[in-house]
């Protein structure tokens, strides 16, 4: 009960302060992690079992940051278990708030009709399905990840995924930027969303120029995300990627967990995009994910 109370308590706030924000530029956290194992248990094959982040404790950083939307991407923990995202739909602050991922493996025969289940169930709210590509070596068995971008069957999950309007969000290392062309250049009206700006650090210069000619493809969208995972010359890979994706397929994402967190991504960003106008920043802080997701 006193969730519930703190829930109703926050969603009056945010209720109050609704006429301010409407007139604000959108501000949208499109990579937010929801963890409550003791709501729901991490999955038995977990590849990581990282400390609770709650639905509650987000809807603090929504209430005292003012963001207008965020996309919850369903996480690893949970593999294909989605009943703390459907929760959080659920319980979420006010009507339409939440847009979501889902990770189901590319290879299950009824991976197809689980989607179609989850999409039914929740129209208009999956955004996209995770596939994570962070070796160049396959795996076809355990945890879901690292499947074959090249096997048949991939090609028919990402059929299944446009023909029900969803998106792929790739989780990817440089080195599979080919195989994610060349899928995604068979759908060109499907968004494809590039994670953590395709995790630079983890590929040869050569392996990253692929992921930036990736901005070839109208559809696809970095995601500005990911900063502390690169140890490099930020400001000149954010020029990078500007250059090649421009100000209308930028999306930020991880802004934090608490107030403060958010205030220095917030920082950060006016930093790293100091070259940019403030209209060409407002749509990476929230205007193209507005357009993209919430629209």
């Amino acid at each position: 009960m006193k969730t519930i109370t703190r829930r109703r308590a926050l969603i009056g706030a945010m209720g109050s302060a609704g006429g301010l924000r409407a007139a604000a530029p959108p501000v949208i956290e499109t990579h937010v992690h929801l963890f409550d194992p003791d709501r729901v248990p991490y999955a038995p094959g977990a590849p990581y079992k990282p400390a609770a982040y709650t639905l509650e404790a987000h809807l603090k950083l929504v209430q005292a940051a003012g963001l207008t939307h965020s996309t919850i991407v369903h996480p690893e923990p949970y593999q294909d278990d989605h009943r703390y995202l459907e929760y959080c739909f659920a319980h979420e602050p006010s009507p339409g708030y939440f847009k979501g991922t889902c990770l189901f493996d590319p290879f299950r025969d009824d991976t197809p009709a689980r989607v179609r289940a989850l999409v039914e169930r929740w129209p208009k709210r999956i955004a996209a399905m995770r596939i994570h590509e962070v070796k160049m070596t396959p795996e076809a068995a355990g945890p879901i990840r690292n499947r074959d971008m090249k096997d048949p069957r991939m090609l028919a999950c990402w059929k299944t995924l446009a023909g029900l309007g969803v998106g792929i969000q790739m989780h990817f290392i440089p080195g599979q930027a080919p195989n994610i062309h060349a899928l995604a250049a068979k759908f060109p009206d499907t968004t494809v969303i590039l994670d953590h700006m395709g995790r630079p650090a983890d590929g040869t210069e050569e392996e990253y120029s692929q992921v930036l000619k990736l901005a070839e493809l109208p559809r696809v969208v970095m995601k500005y995300s990911g900063w502390d995972m690169y140890q490099g010359d930020l400001n000149r890979l954010t020029r990078r990627i500007y250059d090649a994706f421009g100000p209308d397929r930028m999306i930020w994402g991880m802004l934090g967990n608490t107030l403060a967190d958010y205030r220095k991504q917030s920082q950060r960003l006016e930093g790293l995009l100091a070259f940019a106008s403030e209209a060409d920043r407002a749509k990476i802080r929230g205007g193209n994910a507005q357009r993209l997701f919430f629209g």
